[in-house]
Order: structure tokens, then sequence, then C-alpha cells
């Protein structure tokens, strides 16, 4: 198996991989609180909402990546979703007083990192097929 050196352009491409999930993501979320905040659903919803967007941004991000990277999926989708967890961590505990890791928060990272490495399979399985 041949290894992929770690370059700028490698990098790059994670960093825009990792930017498209955040984007994504905030653009989902925000169309899914309007529909919460316009419709009787249920607040029961929310939890498994956000879980099954984030991972679909982040599948996302991850194979536009590996598409680009075309070698070591897993890695370069693994560095998205962690990266994508990490940002949101981060904002999460400037705008929110006594955040903390939990429980889940570690399953939200195992989850994003797992979803982002099949989302590198994915994206080097169609780079080779071009």
């Amino acid at each position: 198996m041949e290894k992929q050196q770690i370059t700028w352009k490698n990098m790059k491409n994670i960093g825009i991989g990792s930017a498209i999930a955040l984007v994504l993501s905030a653009l989902l979320l925000l169309g899914f609180s309007l529909l919460l905040a316009r419709t009787d659903m249920q607040e029961s919803t929310i939890r498994p909402v956000i879980i099954l967007l984030s991972s679909l941004c982040i599948l996302i991000g991850s194979v536009f990546t590996a598409r680009k990277n075309t070698k070591n999926g897993m890695v370069n989708g693994g560095f998205v979703g962690g990266i994508y967890l990490l940002v949101l961590w981060i904002i999460s505990s400037i705008l929110m007083e006594g955040m903390s890791f939990t429980l889940h928060t570690g399953i939200m990272l195992v989850a994003a990192i797992l979803t982002g490495m099949l989302g590198g399979i994915i994206g080097v399985n169609f780079a080779k097929t071009k």
C-alpha cells in the first residue's frame, strides 16, 4: 500500500472538507430549527436529527476531501470528522457556560470520526473510478 505524503494541498483539502461539513451543517440545522419552531414536532426528535444531519454533513465533507486527496481516505475522513466536532465543541464552549465533555460528547466524537472514515473510503473509491 502506497503512503500519501502529508502536503499543504492535502491539509488544505482536509480544511475545505471540514468547512463544507460545517457550513452545510449550519444551513441544515437552521432549516431544522425553523421547522421545529413552526410545527408541532416533538422536542424528543432534536438529538437524533442533530446526529443524523451532522453525520450526513461529515460524510459529504469527507467524501470531498478523499476525492481530492485520492489516498488514505480513512485517515483524511477521520480528520474531517474530528475537526468538525472539535470546532463545534469550541464554539459551544464559548457560547454556553459550563460546557463539559460528557458521554454524549464522546459518542458524538466516535460517530464523527467513524462517519468521516466511511466518507473517506467512499471518496477514495469514487476518485478511482474517474
